[in-house]
């Protein structure tokens, strides 16, 4: 390759990077204009393999449906199985259902489910979004996608760099080993502190889900009057 073909390369290269920037940048102001105004959330995760005749899935309307009830707005990743459950919940509930999709080769498309859709192309900067707009976390069973989620917001609770929040996991049955192994192995070899254990809530129960996030997130009467209201004007 000659100078000339070299310098064309590097050219091109940077001119992808730079509208790569930009992209970004788009789908950063498209999150922070769409959500601005919605408190308070919690953001539901979990699998997006579980089918509507599963037990899990009705658990997660149920859940997502009380908190709604309770004043709280749901954000899920607005794809299908555990995500639509919460989106479902969320509109049963008479909340603001909230879905950000991830564009995939394969698994993800939007469920019915969202009031408000908006679509990502990086992970990371959907990441952003659920993290600055959830007052509280609730993991079901999932994968990978649904571990990254809730370890990430551990880590950045750990290190404060951000206000510290409810993290429930849901499912005893499900999650109960995968702690017994973070007490038995990253507490005993001491990667992590005795508090760092208890910065998740392992619960099986969805009223009980409701009054631990209720405990931290409170929903003022103005709060829960003026997010109903909102509701309806988007319907």
């Amino acid at each position: 390759m000659g100078m000339v073909e070299r310098q064309y390369l590097i050219d091109a290269i940077s001119v992808n990077d730079s509208w790569r920037l930009f992209k970004i940048l788009a789908e950063l102001v498209d999150g922070f204009e769409s959500l601005s105004d919605i408190y308070p959330c919690v953001s539901i995760f979990g699998s997006s393999r579980v089918k509507p005749s599963e037990a899990i899935y009705e658990k997660t309307v149920a859940i997502a449906k009380k908190l709604a009830e309770n004043g709280y707005h749901i954000i899920t990743g607005g794809g299908p199985g555990i995500m639509e459950a919460g989106n479902k919940g969320a509109r049963e509930g008479g909340g603001r259902s909230i879905g950000l999709n991830i564009r995939l080769p394969m698994e993800q498309s939007p469920n019915p489910y969202a009031d408000t859709q908006l679509d990502f192309k990086y992970f990371f900067v959907r990441k952003v979004i659920f993290v600055k707009y959830a007052q509280a976390y609730v993991g079901m069973p999932g994968g990978f996608g649904t571990l990254d989620e809730i370890f990430e917001a551990i880590t950045l609770i750990q290190t404060k760099r951000i206000k510290p929040f409810p993290v429930v996991l849901v499912g005893s049955d499900y999650w109960g080993t995968l702690w017994e192994w973070v007490r038995g192995k990253l507490l005993k070899h001491r990667f992590i502190s005795s508090e760092d254990v208890d910065l998740v809530t392992i619960l099986d129960d969805p009223d009980e889900v409701v009054k631990t996030i209720k405990r931290t997130v409170i929903v003022s009467s103005r709060t829960f009057i003026g997010n109903r209201s909102k509701m309806r004007r988007l319907r």
